[in-house]
């Protein structure tokens, strides 16, 4: 959670301490005390939103200019353009597009603030709360090598102990020692415990373990790291639907979310994956990672459609503290709004 810069503080004329203005002692002659310094400005809050969204939305206010008012020739075709330059794709800037010729706008800010609502429409209806209920509720994340898995869990583990939370990190990506210890130094840094099992174990039964360890131990939520997969890998795809079946079954009622993640720079082209791993394991949610660094932010809009999927989790950075509940109504916002 970002917090106000507090380190500007109004000053005040010193005085003298010797002797004091007024003081019988002092001999002198009272003196009016300077004014106060102006106190100085406060740098602004910007959004985290705005951060992420920043470089589509640069893009999108530049191309929105060009087009002029909604009733020029060609506003239209331009619009549509412009969206699928945004990385929404065809069906989605259609979609938008013709929501906009809907409403009829007669100027730019009309026409804009269709599009915001067009796009809101899309997202809003899903509910995107982590569902952390049971003793323990447990979450698992999945994807391919390099989306952002660990540091996703690592944030997460963080976020969940500044909550009051307590949170066991489990690393079931067993098929590199490197990816253990990575996911244990991040639990580390993050104040979570971690359960580990050795290389080469079946990741299956890690997570078995992780959980009745998580149970006998008070924590509340078990936070699940799994190996690195292709969607085309059709043997690793069925380990990974595996431990989702063990894992539901070790929870013997408590929640279970599975959340795919998505390397955000990727944009539309995660599409495809995203819909293999679906066959594989049903997923509650996705977890965008590296937004802060993409310039398809437009992506975000056509792939919750899509997939009918919410996005839960957005990575905003790169600190530990980098880590946001998805706001679909403040992201649109940002990415539209000058």
């Amino acid at each position: 959670m970002r917090r106000r810069c507090t380190a500007f503080t109004s000053t005040r004329a010193a005085r003298p301490t010797s002797f004091p203005c007024g003081s019988k002692t002092s001999g002198n002659r009272p003196h009016a005390l300077l004014p106060p310094l102006p106190r100085p400005a406060e740098p602004p809050v910007v959004s985290v939103w705005s951060r992420v969204s920043g470089r589509t939305r640069k893009a999108l206010a530049a191309g929105l200019r060009a087009l002029g008012p909604p009733l020029a020739a060609g506003y239209y075709a331009g619009l549509e353009e412009l969206l699928i330059a945004a990385d929404m794709g065809p069906a989605m800037a259609a979609r938008l597009t013709a929501a906009v010729r809907g409403r009829s706008p007669r100027t730019r800010e009309d026409a804009e603030s269709a599009l915001i609502d067009a796009a809101l429409a899309v997202m809003s209806r899903r509910s995107r709360e982590l569902d952390l209920t049971g003793a323990p509720a447990c979450v698992l994340f999945y994807g391919i090598n390099g989306a952002g898995k660990t540091t996703t869990i690592g944030k997460l583990a963080h976020r969940l102990r500044t909550q009051a939370r307590n949170p066991l990190v489990v690393a079931a990506d067993t098929y590199r020692a490197a990816g253990i210890e990575q996911m244990l130094a991040w639990a580390q840094r993050a104040g979570a415990a971690s359960f580990a099992g050795k290389a080469g174990a079946d990741p299956a039964a890690v997570v078995f373990d992780g959980v009745r360890h998580a149970r006998s131990r008070g924590h509340d939520v078990v936070l699940v790291d799994t190996a690195g997969r292709l969607q085309t890998q059709h043997n690793l795809q069925q380990e990974l639907a595996k431990v989702g079946r063990v894992a539901a079954r070790a929870l013997e009622g408590g929640a279970l979310e599975s959340l795919l993640v998505l390397d955000a720079v990727l944009g539309l082209s995660s599409l495809t994956q995203a819909r293999e791993f679906n066959k594989a394991i049903p997923m509650t949610g996705l977890a965008l990672a590296k937004l802060d660094g993409s310039a398809k932010g437009g992506a975000v809009i056509s792939i919750e459609a899509e997939l009918d999927v919410p996005v839960k989790l957005a990575g905003v950075g790169e600190a530990i503290d980098d880590i946001e509940p998805f706001d679909p109504e403040a992201f649109v916002r940002a990415l539209f709004e000058k």
